[in-house]
């Protein structure tokens, strides 16, 4: 699938092994992003985030119930996208659906239409999965995503609460 615009064409494909080292750069920025939003929720990142998230989404690829995929530009990669097809979930008091666990565009590349380009061909490829559903969480600042969610035809279903030890109600 591909999205011409200003610049170079975008296509959206499986990620590949030689995609990883880029990839755990943005999960490095993911990271970033949403410890900016709420450093006390969120972790921060440290020196060895993108090598560690480079493992971990590495170890994603060719799962069968896995969706990894990249917007590749040229020689570059502007995004990716990481979900998958999960059974039922008790704690989440879900059935099984399709969850997006990752969306990620690198911020010179945003507002282009790359984020929905991800999003549409990784629901597609979670109903073809089986998925007749498909959750996913926002951080509660991210109102840009959570604008593309809604577009997307997403509704706001939970809302995660944080509290830190010692600060009791009175």
């Amino acid at each position: 699938m591909s999205q011409n615009g200003p610049s170079s064409p975008v296509t959206i494909r499986a990620a590949t092994e030689a995609d990883v080292r880029l990839l755990g750069g943005f999960g490095a920025r993911l990271t970033a992003l949403h410890h900016e939003f709420d450093p006390r929720r969120f972790i921060a990142p440290t020196p060895g985030t993108p090598a560690a998230y480079a493992s971990f989404l590495g170890g994603q690829i060719g799962r069968p119930e896995t969706v990894l995929l990249v917007a590749a530009s040229e020689d570059s990669l502007a995004g990716y996208l990481w979900g998958g097809v999960e059974g039922t979930d008790y704690m989440s008091l879900r059935g099984p659906a399709g969850v997006v666990y990752d969306l990620f565009v690198d911020p010179a590349r945003r507002r282009k239409g790359i984020g929905r380009l991800l999003m549409r061909t990784g629901l597609s490829l979670l109903e073809e999965m089986g998925a007749e559903r498909v959750v996913l969480s926002t951080a509660h600042r991210n109102e840009t995503a959570q604008a593309l969610f809604t577009s997307l035809g997403f509704r706001p279903t939970m809302v995660e609460m944080t509290r830190e030890s010692g600060k009791w109600a009175t």
